[in-house]
Formats: structure tokens, C-alpha cells, sequence
């Protein structure tokens, strides 16, 4: 894991490491291939809240959570090919484009839907170092 991306975590709040049964699971049942960064990530600290940079709040969720939360967003209904992994505690969730090469997107939580997709990074490494300069959206 790049060590600037571990300071930023850190800084945020970072939780306890995801046991590797719990990632496992995730693998099997998520069927989505999910970025290495990001499988990193979640044997660092699984999810993490605070913020990054000078302003910007970001809730990563627990890997226990993810697919229960995107089943409850709807967003195989309002935006497929999303898969959300976070939010900014407000209006707008975090995700992977799947319809791509997995870039980190961001959705309101109300409207979701293609349309709305914003692009943010093209890994959750540069999404971190993104939000960590400042550069949002």
C-alpha cells in the first residue's frame, strides 16, 4: 500500500484491518473484481471515517457493509454498473465504475442514476491522494 495513502487513512480514523474470511466473502458473493488498491485498503484498515485534506469528510464503509448498502441504495436499479463503497456523509456516495477499468466515481444518494455519475479518479489510491490536495469532483 503506497505509505502516503496509509498517512491519509490514519489520519482519518482508520479501523482495525478486515480479517481475510471477511474480504473472502466479499469476493465470492460481490461479483465484482475488485481493484488491488482498494483489497489493500481493506486489510489495512477495514473502512475508515474523517477528513481528508483541508475540508473534505469521507466515510469508506466496512466490508461487511458494502453489499447490504448497495442493495439498500437500489443502485443495480438506479445506476448499474456502480458498486458504492463510501459516501461523504452528506448527499453523495462513492464508488467503483465497474462499466470501466474500475475508475472511482461519485452519485447523489437522491437521483441516482447514470446520468449523474461523475468521474473522480481513475484508482481509490488517486481518489485519496485527490481529496488529500483538495481536488474534488
Amino acid at each position: 500500500m503506497d505509505p502516503a495513502v496509509k498517512d491519509i487513512v490514519g489520519r482519518m480514523g482508520r479501523g482495525a484491518p478486515a480479517s481475510p474470511e471477511s474480504i473472502e466473502l466479499f469476493l465470492k458473493s460481490g461479483g465484482i473484481k475488485t481493484p488491488d488498491d482498494y483489497l489493500e485498503f481493506l486489510r489495512f484498515s477495514n473502512g475508515a471515517v474523517g477528513t481528508v485534506g483541508n475540508d473534505q469528510h469521507v466515510i469508506l464503509w466496512p466490508v461487511e457493509t458494502l453489499l447490504e448498502r448497495n442493495r439498500a441504495y437500489q443502485v443495480v436499479e438506479y445506476a448499474p454498473g456502480i458498486f458504492l463503497f463510501g459516501s461523504n456523509g452528506g448527499g453523495e456516495a462513492y464508488g467503483f465504475d465497474t462499466r470501466s477499468s474500475m475508475s472511482i466515481i461519485q452519485v447523489p444518494f437522491v437521483g441516482m442514476d447514470l446520468g449523474e455519475v461523475e468521474f473522480l479518479a481513475p484508482s481509490f489510491t488517486d481518489f485519496l491522494m485527490a481529496l488529500e490536495r483538495g481536488i474534488h469532483g
